[in-house]
């Protein structure tokens, strides 16, 4: 009996030291990390994998999560350099880069970066005036990044990236603002018709600039074209003419030329040349002198007679 009972005890204690051993054995996720205390002081970060503490001395004093976070923050009231109040809404992207110094480096982060936000958007908007705030929200998103990434460094975190989600003035400065965008927008569509008139009305004068030069480029070619053609037309006709007259030529001297080379006797010659004169005076001579060559030649009398009845 007492062999038994030794038996069970020695049971109980190797189940107390497996459940010890196995509640102090941890296993750190993907993208966290576990701030280890030893009896109240920093010891060190566990990192991704397999750990394992002491009982009763080392402790799990935070676990951190690596991924990156979004903090909306409400709506903060705040005042432009022309006194107009109006409320900015911001939206943080910030990651934790050193465990150790998210732990111990300030009580409450996220109310200490909130705060942080505030502050730094008032002295921002401050600085700037209604028209600026509203036309200016990469420069402010800018400008908060900087002075939150630099502030929060001593805590272990990296502010990647602010947005300005929302700026919202009051009703009265919303309403003279869209009163001045429709203005403006009525503004501007005045001047692009009018440019669109003028646009108009150049192209239409353009237009007509070209239709008159065209027609009196037609019509100055036309006139050359006339002038060409008449200009064609008389050289014809005087190559017509010096044409008719060279065949003529040629035919009197083709004639004579027949005539040498028919070799006449006088009486030939002078009835010829009679013969012209009667085709020169073609019923219009009143007088003709005849020459003395051909005075002697029978017939003459006879037909003189005849010209001057004709006459």
């Amino acid at each position: 009996m007492e062999e038994l009972l030794k038996v069970l005890i020695g049971l109980i204690f190797i189940v107390i030291a497996v459940a010890i051993i196995a509640s102090n054995v941890r296993i750190v996720p993907q993208a966290k990390s576990y701030v280890i205390e030893r009896l109240g002081a920093y010891h060190q970060t566990w990192q991704v994998g397999l750990h394992f503490k002491i009982p009763l001395i080392d402790k799990i004093a935070r676990k951190v999560s690596l991924k990156e976070k979004v903090i909306d923050f409400p709506p903060q009231p705040v005042i432009t350099k022309d006194n107009v109040t109006m409320e900015i809404d911001t939206v943080i992207y910030f990651q934790i880069t050193d465990p150790k110094l998210y732990a111990y480096g300030v009580e409450s982060p996220m109310d200490a970066i909130e705060n942080l936000t505030a502050t730094t958007l008032r002295n921002i908007i401050g600085d700037l005036e209604l028209d600026e705030s509203l036309t200016s929200r990469e420069t402010i998103n800018s400008k908060i990044r900087v002075v939150l990434d630099e502030a929060t460094d001593p805590w272990g975190i990296k502010i990647n990236r602010v947005e300005v989600k929302n700026i919202t003035p009051p009703g009265d400065i919303q309403r003279a603002m869209e009163k001045q965008m429709r203005a403006e927008r009525e503004r501007r569509e005045a001047i692009i018709r009018a440019e669109g008139e003028k646009k108009s009305a150049v192209l239409t004068a353009e237009g007509n600039k070209q239709a008159t030069i065209l027609e009196a480029e037609a019509q100055k070619q036309a006139t050359i074209l006339e002038a060409e053609a008449k200009k064609q037309a008389a050289i014809c006709a005087a190559e017509g003419e010096a044409q008719a007259i060279k065949m003529v030529q040629q035919a009197t001297a083709d004639g004579i030329k027949m005539l040498v080379e028919a070799q006449p006797n006088q009486e030939v010659i002078a009835l010829k040349s009679l013969d012209s004169f009667v085709k020169a005076a073609d019923g219009q001579a009143t007088k003709i002198i005849i020459p003395s060559e051909i005075s002697g030649i029978a017939g003459l009398a006879t037909s003189v007679k005849e010209l001057i009845k004709q006459d």
